[in-house]
């Protein structure tokens, strides 16, 4: 990948544009080759939520990530180059995928700005072999988005990937561009496609009946005694109705507006449906060969009152049972970590993570990685966490499915971007719900362990589920 010097006024007028890529086609083309240009320009501060509304199309391809309470948000439209992987090794061949289109993308504009330059969006399912070959997303998904939006703070940046070979037209390629800058500018701060109007009576179903998730947790509870298990996460799924299409934009908002501490996410398959949540839980995040993940595990409910909300609190980081479910995710992450050669490093006490409805004993793992490591390599080594699937993995998602009438899909699976200096943001995609016109799939789980009640656990995971389904409304 090489990087070129660029006009800044160039979306300033139509015909300066043109000019610009004609001179690239002409000077940075050689015979029958196709050349991504990926020029970064900084724009006003924009809503990027705004922008997916405006520019997003159920038959495309589309990726948001908002960490709400930092005023972060990028959204990624449509693809300029994608893969779909359904075979094994889908880690190494997004890696493989990754690098070669980077040598084949040339560079340009104000890379020095935040998420400045090309962004490869990636979604993994839990399992790598779904069990339903007509599972809706298939085992990773990666692409290099046509149109990237931004915002950090008061600073926009807008992302422009474009394929150019001799057989492009310049001309319908800078009128396209520039009518999408000119309608990104127009609606960029306006949520025009939402509605007031409520999706009216909604029905639900439990995918499996609230029994059999008690009697679940009962039957693990006995595979833990007897030393077949030491962590187990179990999830429970309800399937919503609508009379009208639910709005993935309209939840999106609400997510993050009663959310602000956690991350909202949204990803297409092109086929009209989206896989949208708010998950808390940060898998791994790179900047400058710095790597932050967290471990997260252990829940309280946050209380009514301070008083009550400050005795659950006390009560979670004092809690035996769910002091061991946290160190067993801690001890995971580590040991991975180390065997890539990593040297993490950790505060000696989790601290609280407090959420709007739920609170979580939270500690975030740091150490440096050398530019020999990419950063799906990490994925790869950590994915599935016993806070998603348990301890020993193998054993535990084994059971995981025996127990469970339903396809994971994307739930509890990384979902996240790579940069091309290998910067990287992926969370697990946890709080979450797969939106289909007027069907809505919505999952939670919760972590067992020795102590845990299946009473307890099943309020735990209504919790979660009843905050999703209020976002949805």
């Amino acid at each position: 990948m090489t990087v070129t010097p660029y006009r800044t006024d160039l979306f300033q007028d139509c015909k300066e544009l043109h000019q610009f890529l004609l001179v690239f086609k002409r000077t940075e083309l050689q015979k029958d080759q196709t050349k991504i240009l990926s020029l970064s320009i900084e724009i006003p501060p924009v809503d990027p939520l705004a922008v997916l509304s405006a520019l997003a199309q159920p038959d495309r391809l589309h990726f948001y990530f908002e960490k709400a309470g930092e005023k972060e948000a990028i959204a990624a439209i449509d693809t300029v180059a994608s893969l779909q992987v359904k075979a094994h090794s889908r880690f190494y061949q997004a890696q493989h995928f990754i690098k070669s289109c980077l040598a084949n993308i040339i560079t340009t504009g104000m890379t020095n700005l935040p998420y400045a330059g090309p962004h490869f969006f990636c979604s993994f399912t839990f399992y790598e072999q779904p069990l339903n070959s007509e599972s809706p997303f298939p085992s990773a998904s990666i692409f290099l988005p046509r149109l990237q939006v931004s915002r950090q703070a008061n600073k926009g940046v807008l992302v422009a990937n474009i394929k150019i070979s001799h057989q492009s037209n310049i001309k319908i390629i800078a009128s396209t561009l520039w009518q999408d800058f000119q309608q990104i500018r127009a609606k960029a701060n306006t949520l025009s496609n939402l509605t007031t109007s409520k999706p009216g009576f909604l029905t639900n179903l439990n995918i499996s009946d609230i029994n059999n998730f008690k009697s679940a947790v009962s039957s693990s509870l006995e595979s833990i005694r007897a030393n077949q298990l030491h962590k187990i996460v179990l999830a429970h799924a309800v399937d919503v109705t609508s009379p009208v299409p639910f709005q993935v934009v309209h939840s999106l908002h609400n997510l993050r507006r009663l959310n602000p501490g956690c991350y909202i996410f949204s990803t297409s398959n092109g086929k009209g449906q989206n896989f949208i949540g708010a998950s808390p839980e940060r898998l791994i995040s790179i900047q400058n060969q710095q790597l932050v993940t967290d471990a997260l595990a252990g829940s309280a409910p946050r209380g009514k009152t301070t008083a009550e909300d400050a005795e659950f609190a006390n009560g979670l980081l004092h809690s035996d049972k769910e002091r061991r479910e946290h160190l067993v995710v801690i001890n995971y992450i580590t040991k991975r970590l180390i065997k890539l050669g990593l040297t993490p490093q950790m505060t000696p006490l989790p601290a609280l993570l407090q959420l709007s409805n739920i609170q979580h004993l939270w500690t975030p793992i740091q150490t440096k990685v050398p530019s020999g490591i990419h950063p799906l390599e990490i994925l790869a080594e950590l994915h599935p966490t016993p806070a998603v699937a348990g301890v020993p993995r193998d054993i535990a998602c084994q059971e995981i499915r025996r127990y469970e009438p339903f396809e994971r899909s994307l739930y509890a699976a990384p979902l996240g971007w790579v940069d091309y200096q290998g910067n990287s943001e992926f969370i697990v995609g946890i709080r979450s719900a797969l939106i289909d016109g007027c069907n809505a799939r919505l999952y939670a789980g919760a972590g067992i362990v020795a102590g845990s009640d299946p009473d307890r656990e099943l309020a735990e995971v209504q919790l979660k589920l009843q905050a999703l389904l209020k976002a949805l409304v």
